[in-house]
């Protein structure tokens, strides 16, 4: 006893067609019981036309159209002198490296010029003349802006440095 056969009529194409159809069971003698096969040929047919489907339909589907964001021109760097002078002169007024400024806005003035610095150093050169209270107020200044070391030029260390 061998499985049994069953004949099947596809119609394909406005014709019927005769086709076995086998079922892969098949029953075995005394001693060695039921065995079950599964036929896997139609699977893999199926499987292969639907890769055939797949492979014919054409790739034009579009997604939403993305902007790709475009890095920006890179901008020189402005490079900032690395001492920060504060010159008190014999009038009573203040310069920052050679720029003018008045007494009212040097705390802030010097907040903005160290917010994106490391160093943290400033000096202050005085003019001979200069009361050492006025030095003394604008290192208050600058210890209260966050500031420091604090270091004094003087004539002749600038001179020695310039040697």
């Amino acid at each position: 006893m061998g499985g049994w056969r069953r004949v099947v009529r596809v119609l394909l194409a406005g014709h019927f067609l005769e086709a076995r159809w086998h079922v892969a069971i098949s029953v075995g003698g005394s001693n060695r019981g039921t065995i079950a096969d599964v036929n896997v040929v139609p699977l893999i047919d199926v499987l292969l036309v639907l890769l055939v489907i797949f492979m014919i339909i054409p790739h034009s589907q579009f997604g939403l159209k993305a902007e790709i964001p475009q890095a920006a021109a890179p901008l020189p760097p402005e490079r900032a002198p690395e001492v920060i002078v504060v010159q008190l002169l014999a009038d009573g007024s203040l310069r920052i490296n050679q720029e003018p400024i008045s007494w009212e806005s040097l705390e802030s003035r010097l907040e903005e010029i160290y917010k994106m610095r490391a160093n943290r150093a400033v000096f202050i050169r005085g003019d001979a003349a200069v009361e050492f209270s006025q030095v003394a107020r604008v290192i208050d200044v600058m210890r209260s802006a966050g500031l420091g070391p604090v270091g004094l030029m003087t004539p002749g260390l600038e001179q020695e440095s310039l040697n």
